[in-house]
């Protein structure tokens, strides 16, 4: 793997001019493809198996033209206080404002408040409006959903409360790009810092974007929707960061060793390339094993950013070291750029570390991470104990983790979705806001309407349930389609009761008329999405761990390292979940990070959190050890070579880490409940995997391990491929002989 890798990066660097083109134009064909592409369709969620999706397949094929995948609005009037909305003043503005919204070229139907049983509250001084469409909520036109706005206020000029809610208010749109943006600027500044220079800070990030941007480019012309594209854009830019940071470092180091500028390239693609090569290789395990929960909107998703790492691997040990070809002194310090080649010959003469491994740890000039090892080597057990009971004491609150799929009733009360969900939970109780609609399939009865009406007959004696509507036959006549109103909200442990109830009593029915009832909607659908993730949260961990450590064991030749990284990761993603309940489910700092409403956790966040910080932490794993491992096999004793992995690799996982926490925390800004959990959650994962796992637990468990870290059995030796992942064969004889550092030529000139 260093071999070729080493190469690789020789190649790229004497054909830089070419690399460089072929990437312009790879980026230009993705843009050119993807601006031809039609506009995609909105996914929808689909859940194969479960019963609301059997329920939702079994009306589009008995109801036809009923399409449960376009848009509908719900309009909320509230009367002035000491008033009804059936007062004749505001009765009339109400079905002014209905009529209006009715005329648009893109509104299938828009009730009257009036004209429908049970859309005017029994105390008179709530009404709403149910307005369908006969498009998706993304086709909509600008035109439709300003119509919506205009009936809002007029409504309020009227002296009404008016609300909006469903799925045609357009999001507020907030992940549109200027969450990126200050990332990249964090980022920015983190790497200027970092490297004392503003063309090795700024290689990174160029390297980022044309990565993303060819991933996300394709993701659009093979036609994904936009939704898609999150996860991919997030990682993208993060792990796309993450490894050109750490071939720009070894890079400057092959430098300082007295190599030349061709040679330090290669040097470090076949080394620290190696460990991007394989850190990537487990983010896509990561992010591919999401197929396992049988979802495809979240096969999509994983499968789509999987890619985009894999362009972000091919970006970084191609593209970077062409544009460092480019750059041979400009990346380096400015101190190392007044020192020369000169001085950098007489070091090497004088005997100076040979490709960044060996040196001696002891001799080399002390900096902040071989300080900090030196602490840990010297009181392991100590480290070990304090690391692990403090991530366990932070993971005490995940014990109580509930899931669910919050709703309106979790956004901020500044939002008219979530004044819209108050106004109907305070006019018609808190359960309206989360019906179940029931579909009866007599098809197999001798009598259906008997049997719809012995479905509406249980529902309204099953306890939780407050109101049932009469049942609504398809033109055949065989299949009925009921709503039962819950007496609690959509989000509560109660509501989610009731549903397993009345699924529960469904044989009952069908052994009495031999009508089947399937129980759907999208209280119903939050249930089964939420079971399933839950189902699939213990296959999902095995696989992608499972994968990962054959991985690493691979890389590292140890049994044993490989299982102190899984059981790393385990903490830290633990951690993060009781970071999460605390704040969002217990209501701990809520008022300071802006969380309106406590309740369950989005039942995709776990899933999530664990595949995309698996990734990151095996990142910091592959870039941290694979040093100490390089300074093992050159010789060093394992404490010295812990102490040489940081030397080496501490401030460069330190740097990735602070970027992507500056990431991840400028989405706790966010309005939408989710992405505050999501930007909590990651950002304190990979906080507490970065400094707490990788920095301290990790280095201190090595430290009492000592040999046997790098131990493997030796039947295990002769099966396990050897990848040379540390670039050994580079060091004894290597591809070609390291010549040593000859003055550079002027780039400008190359």
């Amino acid at each position: 793997m260093a071999t070729f890798l080493y190469r690789l990066g020789r190649f790229s660097f004497r054909r830089r001019r070419l690399v460089a083109l072929l990437w312009v134009v790879i980026l230009a064909a993705c843009a050119f493809a993807a601006a031809k592409a039609p506009t995609a369709a909105e996914d929808g969620f689909s859940m194969p198996g479960t019963e609301s999706q059997k329920a939702f397949d079994l009306l589009d094929q008995r109801f036809p033209g009923g399409n449960s995948n376009t848009a509908d609005a719900r309009i909320v009037f509230v009367a002035p206080k000491g008033q009804k909305v059936t007062a004749a003043a505001n009765k009339a503005a109400v079905e002014k404002i209905v009529a209006n919204v009715a005329s648009g070229s893109q509104v299938k139907g828009a009730l009257n408040p009036f004209d429908v049983a049970g859309a005017v509250s029994k105390d008179g001084t709530t009404a709403y409006s149910t307005i369908s469409y006969d498009v998706q909520s993304i086709d909509l036109t600008d035109a439709t959903t300003k119509a919506l706005e205009d009936a809002a206020k007029e409504g309020r000029d009227a002296g009404l409360t008016v609300e909006l809610g469903g799925s045609a208010l357009v999001p507020d749109g907030e992940l549109g790009g200027t969450t990126e943006l200050v990332g990249v600027a964090a980022a920015a500044v983190v790497l200027l810092i970092t490297f004392g220079s503003l063309a090795a800070a700024g290689l990174p990030l160029l390297t980022a974007i044309v990565g993303i941007g060819v991933g996300v480019a394709s993701i659009v012309a093979l036609g994904m929707s936009t939704t898609t594209t999150t996860l991919a854009l997030m990682l993208g830019l993060a792990v796309g960061i993450d490894y050109a940071l750490f071939i720009v470092s070894r890079y400057r180091t092959e430098r300082a060793d007295g190599h030349s500028a061709e040679e330090a390239v290669a040097r470090a693609v076949g080394t620290a390339g190696s460990a991007v090569v394989f850190a990537g290789l487990t983010v896509v395990i990561a992010l591919a094993g999401l197929s396992v929960v049988g979802i495809p909107v979240l096969t999509k998703m994983g499968l789509a950013a999987a890619g985009t790492v894999v362009i972000a691997v091919l970006v970084a040990i191609t593209l970077l070291p062409a544009l460092l070809g480019f750059f041979q002194k400009a990346v380096l310090s400015r101190t190392e750029r007044r020192a020369g080649s000169g001085a950098r010959g007489r070091q090497r003469a004088r005997g100076g570390a040979v490709s960044g491994s060996a040196g001696s740890a002891g001799s080399a000039k002390p900096n902040m991470g071989t300080r900090w090892a030196r602490f840990v080597i010297r009181r392991p057990l100590a480290v070990l104990v304090l690391g692990v009971l403090g991530l366990g004491l932070i993971s005490v609150p995940a014990l109580d983790l509930q899931l669910g799929m919050p709703g309106d009733e979790s956004k901020p009360t500044s939002t008219t979705q979530r004044r819209a969900y108050d106004a109907l939970a305070d006019g018609f109780g808190p359960g309206f806001n989360g019906p179940l609609t029931v579909v009866v399939d007599a098809k197999g009865s001798d009598d259906p309407k008997a049997a719809a009406a012995q479905a509406a007959k249980q529902l309204s004696a099953t306890d939780g349930v407050v109101a049932v509507t009469p049942p609504a036959f398809n033109k055949a006549g065989d299949t009925a389609v009921l709503t039962a109103v819950p007496a609690t909200g959509p989000s509560s442990s109660d509501t989610t009761d009731l549903v397993h109830t009345i699924r529960d009593e469904a044989g009952g029915l069908k052994s009495k008329t031999g009508a089947t009832m399937l129980v759907t909607g999208t209280t119903a659908v939050n249930v089964d999405v939420s079971q399933k993730l839950d189902d699939a949260l213990a296959p999902y961990l095995t696989l992608v761990v499972g994968l990962a450590f054959l991985l690493l064991m691979i890389v590292f030749r140890s049994l044993l390292v490989p299982l102190k990284a899984a059981l790393g990761f385990l903490l830290s993603v633990t951690a993060s979940f009781g970071v999460i309940v605390a704040v969002f489910q217990w209501g701990w700092l809520a008022d300071v990070l802006g969380v309106e409403q406590t309740g369950p956790v989005m039942s995709i966040t776990p899933i999530f959190l664990i595949g995309v910080v698996f990734g990151l932490a095996m990142d910091y794993e592959v870039f941290l050890v694979t040093r100490m491992r390089e300074a093992y096999v050159h010789g060093e004793r394992p404490g010295e070579a812990i102490v040489a992995g940081f030397r080496h690799s501490a401030r460069v996982v330190v740097a990735a880490a602070v970027i992507m926490i500056a990431v991840f925390a400028g989405f706790i800004g966010m309005n939408e409940s989710m992405i505050k959990m999501m930007g909590l959650g990651l950002a304190s994962a990979v906080f507490f995997d970065a400094f707490v796992v990788r920095m301290t637990i990790v280095p201190a468990v090595l430290a009492l391990l000592g040999h046997r870290a790098w131990w493997l059995p030796r039947w295990l030796e002769k099966v396990v491929p050897q990848v040379d992942v540390e670039g050994e064969k580079l060091t004894h004889g290597g591809p070609a002989a390291a010549p040593v550092a000859e003055p550079d030529p002027d780039p400008v000139r190359v």
